[in-house]
């Protein structure tokens, strides 16, 4: 049975609304202010929250704060006869489901019920592809320079640290990235990533930020930027050592102030972003150079993480081959290959400059070129084509 939650210091306001909700036929229990609420909710599991901006203790955007970070799920519907604009627009963007007046329209509460409800259920069904994605996105291998990696985004995903994320090419500095906002209170909402090196000088500005209408010659409508589109999720700006120094004043000034303005625009705009920076540069030897902005670097640092090449973690390359042998077999809908003993002990003995993405590479080579069971002649044959 659905359960539904109404958390309001106002006794007549919880009873109104309980009577029309057990008459819908949903389960309803009450909580007369945010901290009673969030016991409850962190007790039970509740599909739907009506919670007050307004309460005494412990206010509506506080719980459902707090209900974010707690990973609870539950979609709230934020009711306040103190309604704003402003107000509705930062509930939605700290994960309200919907936001309407005090007192209620009858009609449009339980429309907005049954949607929330339809919401929470779609969540649930992407937890599980979360799963199944995190099993995709599983950092492979047993190596001491790997488990660092590992304990490193365990403890710094249930925090709001900014990361900065370092290694060469190939490395798996994406991968990082992905489990530490899978692992994060913000997994339910949005990862952009932004490639900063794929995209030209001259509109990089645009893609982080937005622009108006008319503001540049081929700005033929509004573009939401990709911080905008990430408020209330993780932001992943990769090769961020390759963003021109005009973007990062701009990045800088968002780190500070949680606020971006668009290009040709004016009025400033909050975000509620966590930025996971990757780049395969020394970015301090770039400062030094005067390519990159070491208050920036600073802003950005607040953990590293250090993703070791291929050729320092060769123990791992036995776990990391068989698990491509699988993902390329399930992939081509057939059944896994096996590399023999001695072709993996050569493929351990490879400089590996491409790193784990070369040894993916390599790997499917290796399924489509090699026998059916492939031999150390396969291997030295088609891994010789790096």
């Amino acid at each position: 049975m659905v359960k539904i939650i109404i958390v309001d210091d106002e006794d007549n306001i919880r009873v109104a609304l309980r009577d029309i909700l057990e008459y819908e036929g949903y389960e309803v229990e009450e909580a007369k202010d945010g901290e009673e609420g969030l016991r409850k909710m962190k007790k039970g599991e509740y599909h739907v929250a009506l919670c007050d901006l307004q309460m005494p203790k412990m206010g509506g955007l506080e719980l459902l704060k707090k209900s974010v970070e707690a990973g609870l799920g539950t979609q709230f519907i934020m009711i306040t006869a103190y309604g704003s604009t402003d107000n509705a627009m930062e509930a939605t963007r700290q994960g309200a489901h919907d936001f309407v007046s005090k007192p209620p329209d009858l009609n449009r509460l339980l429309i907005s019920v049954r949607n929330a409800i339809a919401a929470y259920n779609k969540e649930y069904e992407a937890v599980e592809l979360r799963k199944r994605i995190y099993k995709i996105n599983e950092m492979v291998g047993d190596s001491e320079a790997i488990r660092r990696v590992k304990e490193s985004v365990e403890r710094v995903a249930p925090t709001e640290a900014r990361v900065l994320v370092t290694g060469p090419n190939g490395s798996g500095k994406e991968l990082v990235a992905k489990q530490i906002h899978t692992k994060s209170p913000r997994a339910h909402m949005t990862l952009v990533e932004v490639n900063c090196a794929a995209i030209p000088g001259e509109l990089i500005e645009s893609e982080l930020f937005g622009h108006e209408k008319g503001s540049f010659t081929s700005a033929i409508k509004q573009r939401i930027g990709k911080f905008e589109q990430a408020s209330g999720g993780t932001i992943f700006l990769d090769e961020i050592g390759d963003m021109s120094l005009s973007a990062q004043a701009k990045v800088l000034r968002a780190l500070q102030e949680n606020k971006i303005t668009r290009v040709g625009g004016e009025k400033e705009i909050k975000v509620n972003v966590r930025v996971i920076a990757a780049t395969n540069k020394d970015l301090r030897k770039e400062i030094q150079e005067g390519n990159f902005r070491e208050d920036l670097f600073h802003r950005l640092s607040v953990i590293v993480i250090h993703v070791p090449p291929l050729a320092e973690r060769r123990e791992d390359i036995p776990l990391l081959a068989s698990k491509f042998l699988q993902d390329i077999a399930e992939e081509y809908n057939s059944s896994p290959k096996q590399i023999s003993p001695d072709g993996m002990a050569y493929l351990q003995t490879l400089p590996w400059t491409g790193n784990v993405r070369e040894l993916r590479n390599i790997v499917e080579r290796l399924v489509i070129l090699g026998g059916p069971n492939i031999s150390l002649e396969d291997v030295k044959m088609h891994a010789g084509q790096m």
